[in-house]
């Protein structure tokens, strides 16, 4: 017997001032604005020779910006003036401000240069978030 395949969903592009503390699974059209390598190390010496890259790339579309964590391979995807696609992607909390990153379950695709421009006055990497906890009675 044949089984069918579900129809693959078509993807909900979420807009970055969408994006909220603690939640994952977005799919968002950015513009490379700023890619800045934060870490290199490399172990040559060992049994792999692996080497361990970390970017901090800001990128952004018509509605703000946010901090992208790049590792690894998409390191080099991420350079000025390139617009990409994240897909699965996830919110990471550093310091108490929002990190967008792409694990190993998402992807990162170069995609024809957008027609938007960046709104760089709504950067939500810069807003401290807490941790409250409410105690109901």
């Amino acid at each position: 017997m044949a089984e069918s395949k579900p129809a693959m969903r078509k993807p909900e592009f979420t807009k970055v001032d969408q994006l909220r503390p603690g939640t994952n699974g977005h799919t968002l059209v950015v513009k490379v604005v700023d890619a800045k390598m934060v870490m290199a190390k490399g172990r040559p010496n060992g049994p792999q020779v692996r080497q361990m890259r970390l970017a901090e790339c800001l990128v952004g579309d018509e509605t703000g910006m946010i901090i992208f964590t790049a590792r690894n391979e998409q390191v080099d995807l991420m350079k000025a003036d390139t617009t990409v696609v994240l897909r699965n992607a996830k919110i990471d909390m550093f310091k108490g401000s929002m990190r967008l990153a792409v694990d190993k379950w998402g992807r990162i695709e170069v995609a024809d240069p957008a027609d938007f421009t960046v709104k760089q006055d709504n950067n939500l990497s810069l807003i401290e978030f807490e941790l409250v906890t409410v105690v109901e009675e």
